[in-house]
């Protein structure tokens, strides 16, 4: 069946072929650069970010390769509303979120196909690794290229109107088919960190939107160690730049542990206090019928991260997951996406986390 396909273009090799791939499936392909800043030079150049100056003139050559229309959408105003200041806000609440799962959520599958169905068009392409069978989102074949981690966040009704055509193809081998297809991004390299830090200086950033907000930073026995310019500044788990005036007694490095936004207090320790076996996630996204009572599953708690075996069950509004063994670093406002073998079950936003087994 031939669709009317809305391809989202980034200028990176990934979605070049994506939208390729439709149009040799014999769909009837638009491309689309989505131009997410009003100054997209404050945004990251150099084919380090996603959505630059240099990243709409590659998708528009990759158009004219491909022989597919090609058009620019300013969505800036609304990724500036729906991500960047979601990020800052998640940051000043003590959390610690995840812009490009935000991306796709708010921009990608709500914003751009909202306004594909209402011009027409069947379904949106990108170049995700990940599958679609039957309306099942599955795990992309290229275990280190996955990203079903961040479409989990999708709800059926978004990936019915869906197409990810690089889900059973390794990287190296997209690259070799940009090349021969003519593709000039074929060895442009993939993008990497925040698109919308420039320098890539999270604590700056955050620092100039959030101002100085000097506190404490405390032991787990509640004893000064340092002193912060913003809790917003620091993460679960973070070892590096903690800056403490008094070293632990045993001599071992700290980690970040808790941050407290109400009382501006960083609460830091050692590793293995670092152990969380129970986590409750809100606004869970169920890709199906949510089980009656506890199921076993596995859980992903960032992107590319470990999976860890535990059992889940639906409470009402919030999604409690039991882990069979502890996992460290886990930080509310972080994703937790539950699986069973390569298929995704449910998303949720980690809120509660509890270090010691009940």
């Amino acid at each position: 069946m031939t669709l009317r396909v809305l391809a989202a273009m980034s200028g990176g090799v990934d979605s070049a072929v994506a939208a390729a791939r439709a149009a040799e499936a014999g769909h009837d392909v638009t491309g689309v650069h989505m131009a997410l800043s009003s100054n997209p030079r404050s945004y990251r150049t150099g084919a380090r970010g996603c959505c630059t100056l240099e990243d709409s003139r590659d998708a528009r050559r990759a158009a004219d390769v491909i022989g597919i229309p090609f058009y620019v959408w300013d969505l800036a105003e609304r990724f500036h509303q729906d991500v960047v200041e979601d990020f800052v806000s998640e940051y000043a609440a003590g959390r610690t979120p995840n812009p490009c799962l935000r991306c796709n959520e708010k921009i990608k599958f709500a914003a751009l196909l909202d306004r594909a169905m209402a011009l027409g068009f069947d379904a949106v392409c990108t170049g995700h690794y990940a599958r679609l069978d039957g309306g099942v989102l599955r795990r992309g074949v290229d275990e280190g290229k996955d990203q079903s981690y961040v479409l989990a966040v999708c709800t059926p009704e978004q990936l019915a109107h869906a197409l990810f055509p690089l889900g059973d193809t390794a990287k190296a081998d997209i690259r070799r088919e940009a090349e021969r297809r003519g593709l000039q991004v074929a060895d442009k390299p993939d993008s990497h960190d925040i698109c919308f830090i420039a320098d890539g200086d999270t604590r700056g950033f955050l620092a100039e939107r959030l101002g100085s907000a000097p506190g404490p930073i405390v032991d787990t026995d509640g004893t000064r160690v340092g002193d912060h310019d913003g809790a917003y500044a620091y993460t679960i788990g973070q070892r590096k730049g903690l800056r403490l005036g008094v070293p632990a007694p045993d001599g071992k490095p700290r980690y970040v542990l808790d941050i407290s936004p109400v009382t501006n207090t960083v609460t830091v320790g050692p590793r293995e206090e670092l152990d969380v076996h129970e986590i409750v996630g809100e606004r869970p996204v169920w890709l199906g019928e949510a089980p009656a009572g506890p199921f076993a599953c596995h859980v992903q708690l960032r992107a590319h991260g470990e999976v860890y075996a535990c059992t889940a069950e639906q409470d009402g509004d919030e999604l409690r997951i039991r882990l069979a063994t502890p996992a460290r670093g886990v930080a509310t406002g972080q994703a937790a996406v539950l699986y069973e073998g390569d298929r995704v079950l449910a998303s949720t936003t980690i809120a509660e986390t509890a270090r010691v087994a009940a």
